[in-house]
């Protein structure tokens, strides 16, 4: 493995829902444009863990985190954090495509309007832009004031690919990002991944053992919480470790 400076960096993290604790002890480094894969069984801490890089476990009541986490070397549970820039900084793809009730350019520059960001007159750069960067350019750019939600599915969580691109992160987080959609459209998504992950760092949370194997770098292995093991993804799959892990990856359970 790389030793570089890590982008993110956990160290003994904690994360409890009320008296619930949802990550226990979780130290993981996550290196600069790669992609990382959480993978484990449903209730297993993926998407906690995912949405503790931008603090979006932050809006649900009760929630407690101990330990640290770093992103570019800053504390981002430090009282002095700037949320908006942090949000900026580290931006989140969901499960199913959620573009707002907009037209396509509108879906783009919601942003950057809400932060105020960039000057109007930069708009129409940023959106072709934006678009180029998810492959979606040629076939929108005559239709850039179409409502969004007429797109198919996979255009559409390329253009909520899009609309975080248009924000410049440095890391852009993933939750089952092709969980909604078809074999072929999962594919395109993943080589999409490829593609942005020369400029970006993404971490992707999946249930898909082949998704985590063709498209990730890097593979951490989460069970009830803990982080059982974590290395290349070629390594962990061909020669894992922990038992536990290889029968997780062999199907033995999950």
């Amino acid at each position: 493995m790389s030793m570089e400076q890590p982008i993110i960096e956990t160290r003994s993290l904690n994360l409890f829902y009320g008296s619930f604790q949802a990550l226990i002890n979780v130290d993981l480094q996550i290196q600069d444009r790669q992609i990382t894969a959480l993978i484990g069984p449903s209730g297993c801490g993926k998407s906690t863990l995912v949405r503790v890089f931008n603090r979006m476990n932050d809006l649900i009541d009760g929630v407690r985190v101990t330990g640290r986490v770093l992103v570019q070397a800053e504390n981002i549970y430090a009282p002095s954090i700037d949320m908006i820039a942090l949000r900026r900084k580290v931006g989140m793809v969901f499960q199913r495509p959620n573009p707002f009730p907009l037209t396509v350019a509108e879906n783009i520059t919601f942003g950057l309007e809400v932060h105020r960001s960039l000057p109007r007159s930069e708009f129409r750069r940023m959106i072709e832009e934006s678009l180029k960067g998810v492959l979606l350019w040629e076939d929108l750019k005559d239709r850039l004031d179409a409502p969004a939600l007429g797109l198919s599915l996979e255009q559409q969580q390329r253009l909520c690919i899009a609309r975080v691109l248009a924000m410049k992160p440095k890391i852009i987080l993933m939750d089952e990002p092709c969980s909604a959609l078809d074999p072929i459209a999962t594919m395109k998504i993943e080589d999409l991944m490829r593609e942005l992950k020369r400029d970006y760092t993404i971490v992707i949370v999946t249930h898909n053992m082949q998704q985590a194997a063709r498209a990730s770098d890097f593979t951490a292995f989460m069970y009830l919480g803990e982080l059982i093991e974590f290395g290349e993804t070629k390594s962990l799959f061909r020669t894992p470790r922990v038992k536990r892990t290889e029968d997780y990856i062999t199907g033995r359970f999950g």
